[in-house]
């Protein structure tokens, strides 16, 4: 996905937002409509489906990724947003079977290597334990993002590369790197990328074909648009474009699915990821293709199921007030 310069603004919204990362510059000036974000502590983590091991959860229950933002208010710039995504734009399943984000688990004890950064300072530091056959977005010539997510469910923690190169002797080379402890609800420091321009964790965003099977998938789902503000909002913690219009959406921002969009008819699978935009709606992530919405690569998608999705365009969706859920800047923990 293209990536532009970040220049640094922290903002945020009150209540309960990654194009390769950049060293954050003198802040311009805050919008009207957010408040300065303060200064957090690093560690945060991905969303509340059940784990293979028990006990661990793609973040707990109360974390935003999971909070049902239906019944929120509409925000004051949903129209000029949706506009600038491109209202006519139809909506594109980025996953299925052959494509999409894929996630490495690996098991208990999986050997640590050194991984080093091109963007050291907003990285969390190795060793991470990802192992030579870990699964790169694209394949391994791919060009393009290069995420590899890697999923310890014994520890309960994802690990996350951008622009991912596996070296010869077993270590890897990266953009940018994120570690997140999925039992707690802590966000990366204000102004840090991670994987993801945003700085937000990538695999809470993804759904999956076991979810989609089960009939229920329980969180937001991670998308993109081709132009953003120099700007980011609360779940959010950095920005990636040099923009100051108002009209185009920060980082973070927050749609659904209108409630009046009809997908009773809809496959299985794409019913499933339809319902989660109604419920969970969508969170801005990073620049790229308008209303690309991102989720695993996994054999067990049906490719077919999901073009249905693709009937969907901009003007069906909406931007939601997620002020209303937050309860603390540097947390990701939500408002019932």
């Amino acid at each position: 996905m293209r990536r532009t310069i970040a220049v640094f603004l922290v903002l945020v919204l009150q209540g309960c937002s990654h194009s390769a990362p950049r060293p954050p510059a003198t802040p311009p000036p805050a919008d009207a409509s957010a408040l300065p974000a303060a200064q957090g502590a690093v560690g945060a983590a991905p969303s509340a489906s059940a784990s293979a091991a028990a006990g661990c959860t793609i973040f707990p229950a109360d974390n935003v990724w999971h909070a049902d933002v239906s019944k929120l208010p509409v925000h004051r710039d949903s129209a000029a947003w949706v506009a600038s995504i491109g209202a006519a734009a139809r909506a594109h399943p980025d996953f299925g079977a052959g494509f999409g984000i894929p996630v490495t688990p690996v098991p208990a004890g999986q050997a640590k290597v050194k991984v080093t950064f091109t963007y050291a300072g907003e990285s969390d530091p190795g060793p991470y334990p990802i192992p030579k056959t870990a699964r790169v977005e694209g394949g391994p010539d791919a060009g393009g993002d290069r995420h590899v997510i890697v999923h310890d469910s014994a520890a309960c923690k994802a690990y996350e590369l951008y622009d991912a190169h596996p070296n010869a002797d077993g270590s890897w080379r990266a953009g940018s790197g994120a570690v997140y402890d999925l039992r707690g609800n802590a966000l990366r420091k204000a102004g840090w990328t991670s994987a993801d321009a945003a700085g937000l964790p990538i695999l809470p965003g993804l759904p999956r074909a076991d979810e989609a099977a089960a009939g229920r998938i329980d969180h937001a789902i991670r998308f993109t648009a081709p132009k953003t503000r120099d700007a980011f909002v609360w779940p959010a913690r950095h920005a990636a474009s040099s923009a100051s219009d108002a009209a185009l959406p920060p980082m973070g921002a927050r749609f659904r699915l209108k409630a009046s969009v009809d997908i009773s008819k809809y496959p299985p699978q794409a019913r499933a990821v339809a319902q989660a935009l109604k419920t969970y709606g969508a969170i801005l992530a990073d620049n790229g293709s308008p209303w690309f919405f991102s989720g695993t690569d996994d054999s067990k998608w049906s490719n077919t199921q999901l073009d249905a999705l693709k009937a969907l365009k901009g003007s069906d969706f909406e931007a939601v007030d997620s002020s209303l859920l937050m309860v603390e800047v540097n947390s990701a923990r939500c408002r019932p």
